[in-house]
């Protein structure tokens, strides 16, 4: 089946690109969620008639989601759950539990804006990326910690980690010029 692209769809093509899919993929996303039309001669003419408004469309929310994810830039989650001593969940931690503590952290995200290939399933830092509009994407930081002061000795630890490896660097630049002035 083809259709025709009404937004950026990775992997798949551009606004206004007419492209060939597979008949459920159109029948059971593209079209209900608006993302294309069937691409029949009187769809392509209504679509070249509409194209500056859904170019100006998307574009707008674009800037949106760019200002969105300046916002998010550098911010870290913290979700408590319940996890044995070898730091296994009795549970699972969820695109939707990281949506939702992203709206208790005052933002507004979409339902399908984080992504994760699975659940995470133990105690720790992971990075997750949210797909804010299809080309703005950022990528936040997780923490899954037994309670809130376990999660801040996570973070400050973390800190350290990060001073201790530019010190030695910083070291070693120096080194070398000592070496050649003998």
């Amino acid at each position: 089946m083809e259709v025709i692209l009404l937004e950026r769809i990775e992997r798949l093509g551009q606004i206004g690109d007419v492209v060939k899919v597979k008949p459920g993929y159109a029948r059971n996303y593209l079209l209900p969620q608006n993302k294309a039309m069937r691409a029949t001669k009187a769809n392509l003419e209504i679509f070249e008639s509409q194209r500056a408004q859904i170019e100006a469309t998307n574009l707008h929310r674009r800037e949106e989601a760019e200002a969105v994810a300046a916002k998010m830039e550098g911010l870290r989650l913290v979700i408590v759950r319940q996890a044995a001593e070898t730091g296994q969940l009795y549970g699972s931690v969820t695109a939707r539990d990281i949506r939702d503590a992203a709206k208790e952290a005052g933002y507004t995200v979409e339902k399908t804006a984080a992504h994760l290939h699975q659940p995470i399933k133990a105690l720790g830092t992971y990075a997750v990326p949210f797909v804010l509009h299809p080309e703005v994407k950022v990528e936040i930081s997780v923490i899954v910690a037994r309670s809130l002061e376990e999660a801040e000795r996570v973070q400050k630890a973390e800190i350290e980690i990060v001073e201790e490896d530019v010190a030695p660097v910083e070291a070693e630049v120096e080194a070398p010029a000592e070496e050649t002035a003998e």
